[in-house]
């Protein structure tokens, strides 16, 4: 945090403009928007919120499918049963750990082919990771499916130059504290559609019909985000390049300690991207390190520093037991050896040394 959230926060207080929606909310949209060059945004209550809204934007109905990667965070497969549809479920690659583009072109060509193809495909920028857009893109063209892309981790990321944010029929932006801007709690849908945004903002406010009084023709949701929240935001936007090349130098001073080290891997960055290094990952072979993951991120805990596994993938997570899944072992394979090292913007050299040292010294 820095001078300008608390002095935008003092303006909010003394404006009297606390609860949900307000001037900062407008002007951190407008701000938002032009970041990522996206025309339009509405500020939510979570990234969550703004998937679960995508969905619903997008035509997604029940009972019909959305193809979601296997390597994500719950949360992008939760917004799907939220709309009661079903996640089938896309294996990684490993250029980007993203979504595998050959296997959604065979997937998508055979359930053109049974005539079910999915209502929505969501790509997710793992990790702050952008997805091979370049190719995921014309596949879901073709078949005229729409993509929704969940880039909650990836604010600040680019691909061939241009922010993630605008490569899909919408975007999904999240604001939770680990993020590389924080609002505390809150996100973002951005999309170029102005119907798009303004029915988002409309279910997102309760779904409140115009009219002096309370009247809703729908279902609606109480997704907004308070004024106060959209100051802390707005001051952080203002650091965004600062703290996304400040994750990338976490990475890279890691790589330098530890690159070289045998059976270690990082993640990789294609050439199309740059990625926010949201977190630093990398993969542990135990036969050539001597020591697992696990061996790994105990050691550290020893030392009172926290280290944890990738996403466990979905298709392993009981609650999504039985959903159809394409692959599955690239991902399978990056939980078992993966780990994420301590990743924050304000981590100094000191404490990056400390932590590879510990990790240096498992080797068997």
């Amino acid at each position: 945090m820095g001078g300008e959230e608390f002095e935008l926060v003092r303006d909010a207080f003394d404006s009297n403009w606390i609860a949900p929606l307000g001037p900062h909310v407008d002007r951190f949209e407008e701000e938002f928007a032009a970041a990522v060059q996206v025309d339009n945004a509405a500020a939510l209550s979570s990234g969550t919120a703004a998937l679960h809204l995508a969905l619903l934007l997008c035509g997604v109905e029940p009972s019909t499918d959305v193809i979601v990667p296997c390597l994500t965070f719950a949360a992008t497969a939760n917004a799907v049963r939220y709309v009661a549809a079903n996640p089938v479920f896309v294996d990684s690659d490993r250029e980007s750990w993203n979504m595998d583009p050959g296997l959604l072109r065979e997937e998508l060509t055979r359930r053109a082919r049974i005539g079910r193809l999915p209502a929505a495909v969501i790509v997710v920028d793992i990790y702050g990771q952008p997805a091979d857009y370049d190719r995921i893109l014309p596949v879901c063209a073709e078949f005229d499916v729409p993509v929704i892309e969940d880039a909650a981790e990836a604010l600040g990321a680019e691909h061939r130059g241009r922010p993630v944010g605008g490569f899909g029929s919408c975007a999904a932006f999240s604001f939770n504290g680990n993020k590389i801007i924080t609002t505390s709690g809150g996100g973002m849908l951005v999309s170029d559609d102005p119907d798009l945004v303004a029915r988002a903002r409309f279910l997102a406010t309760q779904a409140r019909d115009a009219a002096p009084h309370y009247q809703h023709s729908q279902i609606g949701y109480n997704y907004r985000m308070s004024n106060v929240l959209a100051a802390i935001g707005r001051g952080q936007l203002g650091h965004l390049r600062g703290r996304v090349d400040a994750r990338r130098k976490v990475f890279d001073r890691y790589v330098e300690r530890l690159g070289q080290l045998p059976g270690l891997e990082f993640m990789p960055e294609p050439s199309y991207a740059r990625s926010t290094r949201w977190l630093t990952c990398l993969t542990i072979d135990p036969a050539a390190f001597g020591s697992s993951p696990e061996d790994v991120r105990l050691a550290l805990e020893e030392e009172n520093i926290e280290s944890r596994p990738l996403w466990k993938p979905m298709h392993l997570q009981p609650v999504f037991a039985g959903c159809d899944v394409v692959g599955g072992g690239v991902a399978a394979d990056l939980f078992e050896n993966g780990l994420c090292l301590p990743s924050g913007s304000a981590l100094t050299e000191t404490q990056i040394d400390r932590v590879a040292g510990i990790v240096a010294a498992q080797i068997r």
